[in-house]
Parts: structure tokens; sequence; C-alpha cells
């Protein structure tokens, strides 16, 4: 959890460091613009508008209310994701190197010398190698549950936490469609009120309706690239997993002959 909320700190204050120097940016623009429309009346009114700048205001213009829920959806999203792809990247193993060094140890110093190259190597599939050793005296059957007991907490460890992103996945369009009807309401609101059908009355509304929904789609989009990696990445450790628990099966069974 530690890591987790490093990572969320840092997320956090990168994004408020670009709005801030958007802020800025923004400022010294206008100001330039100011000047250059005193000194030339002919000059343009208005510099086109860099892509920072351009989502600034447009995240202004789809309110703060619901815009900013998005928001911190991203940003809590990106920081699970971005812990659980370190997290998997250093449980993985090489197996056939770590498999090849338990058998070699196995031949010359016997259980306890493999137990101790398990010791020494990360990765789940080397504590799992640790826990069959440990058992070893047990009997093959006990190794053997001990193997798959151990496999199920392991893979428990893999899966943390990735079912938030699915659920921002999920929310964030969620909340774009909830801006969108509330937008289109208070469009009907003031056609309503002003008793007449102009556009004019309604443009703002239903701008405000549209871009909560692309916002919240772009959200979505980008959070399910990082689930879809994150799943792959945990079915080809647990694929490995398998394998591994099947090859120490028959190293103990060796062994013992």
């Amino acid at each position: 959890m530690k890591r987790l909320f490093s990572i969320l700190a840092i997320t956090g204050m990168m994004v408020f460091g670009t709005a801030n120097a958007t802020t800025i940016a923004n400022t010294t623009a206008a100001s330039t613009t100011v000047v250059t429309v005193a000194q030339d009346d002919e000059a343009p009114a208005e510099e086109s508008l860099t892509f920072h700048q351009e989502l600034k205001k447009r995240f202004i213009e789809g309110g703060p209310e619901f815009m900013g829920i998005v928001l911190l959806c991203l940003i809590l999203g990106l920081a699970i994701a971005i812990e659980r792809i370190i997290f998997l990247n250093l449980s993985t193993t090489n197996t056939k190197k770590l498999t090849q060094k338990v058998e070699d140890a196995l031949a010359s110093g016997g259980v306890e010398a493999a137990k101790e190259v398990c010791r020494n190597t990360k990765g789940p599939i080397a504590s799992i190698y640790y826990q069959g050793l440990d058992r070893t005296d047990e009997g093959i059957e006990a190794a053997e549950k001990a193997v798959v007991a151990y496999g199920g907490v392991q893979m428990g460890q893999l899966e943390k936490n990735v079912s938030w992103i699915s659920l921002f996945i999920a929310l964030a369009p969620m909340l774009g469609f909830m801006g969108t009807v509330i937008g289109m309401i208070q469009a009907f609101d003031k056609i309503e009120a002003a008793g007449d059908m102009q556009p004019s009355l309604v443009a703002g509304g239903i701008k405000v309706a549209l871009l909560t929904t692309v916002f919240g789609l772009v959200v979505a989009i980008i959070l399910q690239i990082f689930y879809n990696y994150i799943i792959a990445k945990i079915d080809s450790i647990v694929n490995d997993m398998e394998d591994a628990s099947i090859t120490l099966m028959d190293l103990l069974i060796r062994h013992k002959k």
C-alpha cells in the first residue's frame, strides 16, 4: 500500500503540475495577445491553442463537477495499474534457469541446498518451490498439497487491486453519461423557461453533455489498455507457476528414488 500511495502522490503532482504550467502558459498567451492587439489593430485577435491549452479549455467547459471525478478515476486507475505492472515485472522469473539450479542443488546438496536456492530467488515460482521442498519429509502428496495451496495464495497476490481498475473502467463512462443527461436536462430547462426553441439556448448544455461523455470514454479506453496488459501478464505468470509445479513434483519423485 505504501508503494501505491507513493505512485498516487507522484501521479497527482504530475497532473496538478501540468495544470499549473498550463495556467501560466494561458496567462502569458493572453497578455501577449492583448499587447499585440494594442500595437497593431490588424493583428489576429486569437492565437492557435496548444494541445494542453485546448485540453484544459475543454475540461473547464465540461464542468468541474463531473470532469473532476472522471479525472480522479484516471489518476487512481493509472496509479494502481503502474503499481501492478511494476509488481508483475518483478515477479517474473526465468523458470528454466531456476529449475536447473534447483535440480543441480538437489543432486549435489540435497533438499536444504535446493531450499537455499529458492530463498535467494525472488518471485512466486521460487516461493512455490520452497513450500514444496519444505514439505518433502512428509511425503510427495504433502508436498503437492503445499504447492497447490501456496499457488492459490500467490495468485491472489498477483491479482491484488486489479478489480479496482475494472471498477474505474466502468465508472468513468458512466459518470460521463450522467453528465450528458444532466446537460440535456439543463438545456430543456432553458427552453422551457424561454418558451421558445432557439439553438443558442441549448448549445451550451449539449456541449457540456458531449464533453463529459468524450472524457469519460477516453479515460475508460486508457485504463482498458493497461487492464488488458495486466491480465495478460498475470495469465503468463500463472501458466509458468503451473508448469513449474509439475516440474517440481517430477524432480522430487526422481530425488526420492
